[in-house]
């Protein structure tokens, strides 16, 4: 099969398909977001159960992510689709209907086992499907627009069935889009599995999960309670297990991930932009969501709903990107993308109103999906094919890094900033955050109430200015390193060696 053989209608309609368990995968991160006062009051959730019931499901997704690809790599990336949607569809029955909270968390553990086998899936197949580097770019850009999408919907649509239906729907509505999956999948999707993989490395697998699961979970920790010893040693003891990863992919027979992958300026610096990209969207979703609710006085629902109208801009900012990619250099194009995204937290450095939240939010997220688009056709094309399950997992995993990272490093210099602008005599409970400030004004006097509200609202509107502000800053640098480091590798060749499909 040549390079430049171009995909007909089958595979534009496999797209389609695929796009089935990418939607449900991203719209699980944040579904939740409205179900949990619902499944609390059912089952008598303890405040760590619940933490557990949100967390679990993205520690999991992410420890398995590089296990997953590389094993898709060996037995076939179509076949590892189908297990992953047979537990994703079953996983969500067993949520919908658990009975305590174990048996919810257990079931979100494995529902992030299946998201694992499902996204890196995926966006491997896209590589063998889509041959032709101009057809690639769209169907990515169509893969970043359905992800970014599903993250969106998903607060939305589980508020929509919470109203309607009880907490159970909204794992229940991932069954029959599985269940359609297996159907369809079979029929157009082809099999590709890499000819010289060699076995599977176990001692790899264990190690990449040591290395990922205790530094995302101390970064995460960090970000919520502070500087503590057991955060940092679990940071610490990832960073040693990681070192110890790459050293078996180096001495190995059959390693997981090529190394030689992260030499090539394409790969390697598309990795970095994606990852500082998602900590700048992650890091703004966080302080919008707290200013919707708690400063605008939004219902959690109303409050997903005004969340959607940025995607407005979203919508055409994917394959904006890919157009624009075809004529310019793709690095201009990144470094161009990143200033619209930095135009966005510029606007945001003067929050204070919805119309600013939206115009702010809508610029950052039209960058970042123009810059996720480019640099995970940069990712997957500077790659053979066959090592394509490997090279998305790997961005992936850098994905959720970035995210733990926007929450943990944006989020200590809000709660930094928000507390340097309240009264130096306010009490404890406001100046632990807003959300606290909130619950403790509800227990006062209606004035004094009120006066605690305008007090902490405006020390909260200060922080998210200050952390619009260092995101402008950081976005702006990282559109010149991304220009620099980026410039002229478009015009490489990528890896010609094509993969035939696997009867």
């Amino acid at each position: 099969m040549g390079t430049t053989e171009r995909a007909g209608r089958k595979e534009w309609i496999a797209l389609g398909v695929l796009a089935l368990p990418l939607l449900l995968v991203s719209m699980d991160v944040s579904v939740l977001y409205f179900a949990v006062p619902f499944i609390s009051a059912d089952l008598g959730v303890s405040a760590t159960e619940q933490l557990w019931i949100f967390d679990i499901y993205g520690f999991v997704l992410a420890g398995l992510l590089i296990t997953m690809g590389s094993l898709g790599d060996r037995i076939g990336r179509r076949r590892l689709l189908l297990f992953g949607a047979v537990a994703f569809g079953l996983a969500s029955v067993a949520a919908a209907y658990a009975q305590n909270p174990e048996q919810l968390i257990a079931a979100r553990a494995i529902l992030g086992i299946g998201g694992a086998t499902l996204m890196p899936s995926t966006l491997a197949l896209i590589r063998n499907m889509f041959h032709d580097p101009a057809q690639r770019s769209k169907a990515i850009a169509f893969w970043s627009a359905v992800m970014m999408g599903g993250i969106s919907l998903g607060p939305v649509l589980g508020g929509f069935l919470l109203e309607h239906f009880w907490w159970g729907s909204v794992f229940l509505i991932n069954t029959p889009a599985m269940v359609l999956l297996l159907v369809l999948a079979p029929v157009l999707l082809p099999e590709f599995k890499a000819p010289a993989a060699g076995r599977f490395d176990l001692i790899g697998s264990v190690l990449s999960l040591a290395a990922v699961l205790p530094a995302i979970w101390g970064i995460k920790e960090l970000a919520a309670h502070g500087m503590a010893m057991l955060p940092v040693v679990a940071i610490v003891a990832g960073v040693v297990f990681g070192a110890m990863f790459v050293r078996r992919q180096r001495t190995a027979a059959y390693p997981m991930i090529d190394l030689g992958m992260f030499r090539s300026r394409a790969f390697s610096g598309s990795l970095a932009a994606n990852t500082i990209g998602m900590l700048a969207l992650v890091g703004n979703a966080v302080f919008m969501t707290q200013y919707l609710q708690l400063v605008l006085e939004m219902s959690p629902f109303e409050a997903a709903l005004w969340s959607l109208a940025p995607s407005l801009i979203v919508g055409g900012a994917a394959p904006l990107a890919t157009a624009l990619a075809r004529r310019f250099d793709r690095a201009y194009v990144i470094g161009g993308a990143f200033v619209v995204a930095a135009s966005g937290y510029g606007v945001l450095t003067q929050v204070g109103s919805l119309a600013v939240i939206l115009v702010g939010s809508g610029l950052l997220a039209a960058g970042l999906v123009m810059v996720m688009t480019l640099v995970t056709e940069a990712v997957v094309g500077s790659v053979a094919p066959e090592r394509a399950g490997s090279a998305s997992a790997v961005m992936e995993t850098c994905s959720e890094f970035g995210g733990a990272l926007g929450i943990a490093i944006l989020g200590s210099i809000g709660t930094a900033a928000y507390r340097a602008d309240l009264p130096a005599d306010v009490a404890a409970p406001v100046r632990e955050g807003l959300p606290a400030a909130t619950a403790a004004a509800a227990q006062l006097p209606p004035e004094l109430a009120g006066t605690v509200l305008a007090t902490a609202r405006h020390a909260f509107t200060h922080s998210f200015s200050v952390v619009a502000l260092v995101g402008t800053v950081l976005l702006l640098t990282t559109a010149i390193a991304a220009t620099l480091t980026l410039r002229g590798t478009a015009s490489a060749e990528a890896p010609t060696n094509e993969l035939q499909p696997t009867p």
